[in-house]
């Protein structure tokens, strides 16, 4: 994301003093030295203007400095990098079975998970090229979890229920109605190899 806005020389005086100099003094090996000099000083950069920028091929838009300032990480931040090592470490087979049944792609040679967050996870699927079996090309896929999770758990859940509806449907198993298990999984193509 882009900021701008003022720069402001904090004062000693300000409630939070006591936190900047610790977590000054915790990043910088060297702070004991310089922040009692009278030439040291903080400052904080009061934001007029935020442009966010959700990723590559992501939405782009002006936020509210309010909005920015309240805004808090997703619920799986903390978590989401051990999450998706677990995935791609362990659950290879489910994840080729969530790249041909659930997203549909043929000649599938590898699936790993590239992002997890409260809303889904990041697919990459690299397949071998119809004609040419020795290209290869690599999709992005985002697949969504049907209801925003609110813990490490949820997540696990919305996950394994993803792989569970995939094997239903490699399986032949159908639902009330002739309804195909996975056939309401959100998912979206974010990135396509083109260059064939």
């Amino acid at each position: 994301c882009s900021i701008t806005g003022t720069i402001e020389k904090i004062e000693s005086t300000v409630e939070d003093w006591d936190a900047l100099r610790m977590r000054y003094g915790i990043a910088h090996s060297y702070a004991d030295q310089v922040m009692d000099s009278p030439k040291f000083h903080f400052y904080r950069l009061m934001p007029t203007k935020i442009y966010f920028v959700g990723g590559f091929g992501v939405s782009s838009e002006w936020v509210p400095p309010q909005e920015y300032r309240d805004a808090t990480p997703d619920v799986l931040a903390k978590e989401a990098s051990s999450i998706q090592s677990r995935l791609n470490r362990d659950h290879g087979d489910d994840l080729m079975m969530t790249a041909t049944e659930i997203l549909d792609v043929t000649e599938v040679e590898k699936v790993r998970v590239t992002g997890v967050d409260r809303l889904g996870m990041d697919l990459r699927v690299t397949r071998r090229m119809p004609r040419r079996k020795n290209k290869l090309l690599t999709d992005e896929f985002r697949l969504g979890f049907r209801i925003p999770v609110i813990s490490v758990e949820d997540a696990k859940s919305e996950v394994l229920k993803v792989f569970q509806e995939a094997w239903e449907k490699k399986n032949g198993v159908t639902w009330g109605d002739g309804e195909i298990p996975g056939a309401d999984i959100p998912v979206i193509k974010t990135a396509e190899d083109n260059l064939m």
